[in-house]
């Protein structure tokens, strides 16, 4: 399996393959454990045994709560990346991140990190998804590392490639601090 970086198309479906074995890898530990418990007298020995499966499951649900958080994120269809990506050259673009606030989850298929502001397109949300608590939250943490921007999501494909088609090329000297926006934007991420 290929690795695929944070930010990178194929994120989401690469790390999801990645915590399904994970976290099968780690059942099957378990479920070893408690197996190899009945073949022994030896109570020493079970109670070890014992131990050691309840120990593993600490790291397998540390897996298997991100993994069923984001459960519901599919990742675009390749329409979404073609449509979107004759705009990489005017901002620096990031796909398929996953940030998670105290409140809500949010899905970022695609981020414009351009001089004017950060653009996300966050299609997959529901019905529960709070657009203001979102841009609240975000404008928060880049504060909080002192990163300002104006920061606008969009939910549906089309108003988000209206505002990329209207974004000038970002030039050299504002790359810096765009590259900053964008490691911060993949810290937040899962």
């Amino acid at each position: 399996m290929k690795r695929v970086a944070k930010g990178c198309r194929g994120y989401r479906n690469y790390r999801r393959k990645i915590q399904i074995l994970e976290i099968a890898v780690g059942a099957v530990m378990i479920i070893g454990q408690l197996i190899a418990r009945n073949f022994t007298d030896n109570q020493a020995a079970k109670n070890i045994l014992t131990v050691l499966a309840i120990l593993m499951v600490l790291p397998v649900a540390n897996v298997a709560s991100p993994f069923l958080a984001a459960i519901r994120c599919c990742a675009p269809g390749d329409g979404f990346y073609q449509a979107v990506s004759p705009y990489e050259n005017r901002c620096l673009m990031l796909y398929e991140l996953i940030v998670t606030s105290k409140e809500q989850i949010i899905p970022i298929d695609a981020a414009a990190i351009h001089p004017t502001g950060i653009y996300l397109c966050c299609t997959g949300t529901g019905a529960k998804f709070d657009r203001a608590k979102a841009e609240t939250f975000l404008k928060g943490m880049f504060s909080a590392h002192s990163l300002t921007g104006h920061i606008k999501i969009f939910s549906d494909t089309d108003s988000f490639k209206r505002r990329l088609k209207s974004l000038k090329a970002a030039e050299a000297d504002d790359r810096d601090r765009l590259e900053l926006e964008a490691a911060l934007l993949k810290q937040l991420s899962m």
